[in-house]
């Protein structure tokens, strides 16, 4: 159920980068075609545009992969605290076990003995 979510998490946040990604090429391409200037102007603007998507991505990307780590470690957290709870809990039961097995023996020794 964990690994799920972090997976739908993960599609999510890819889905949207390139969405981004998209939208902003198809953006840029649009703006500088229908710009009326020279063609060096226009590859400068490409070349501008681009690295300017290039730096939001990344940033955008390393945002989404740190916040991955932070609902991995969430995840890990969460996963040990409800191991050890089903720890205690079983430990707990095996502690009831023994004494009702404890008791039955003793039961047992004492018909045994009135016999």
């Amino acid at each position: 159920m964990f690994a799920e979510k972090q997976n739908s998490n993960y599609n999510n946040i890819l889905g949207v980068l390139v969405s981004l990604l998209m939208g902003g090429l198809a953006g840029a391409v649009t703006m500088l075609l229908m710009a009326p200037q020279s063609g060096e102007k226009t590859r400068k603007q490409i070349q501008e545009k681009s690295i300017e998507l290039r730096d939001r991505t990344t940033e955008m990307l390393e945002d989404g992969l740190a916040q991955a780590r932070l609902d991995g470690k969430k995840i890990t957290r969460d996963g040990r605290r409800k191991a050890k709870e089903l720890l205690h809990h079983g430990q707990e039961l095996v502690s009831e076990q023994l004494e009702h097995v404890s008791d039955v023996v003793k039961a047992g020794k004492k018909t045994i003995q009135n016999s």
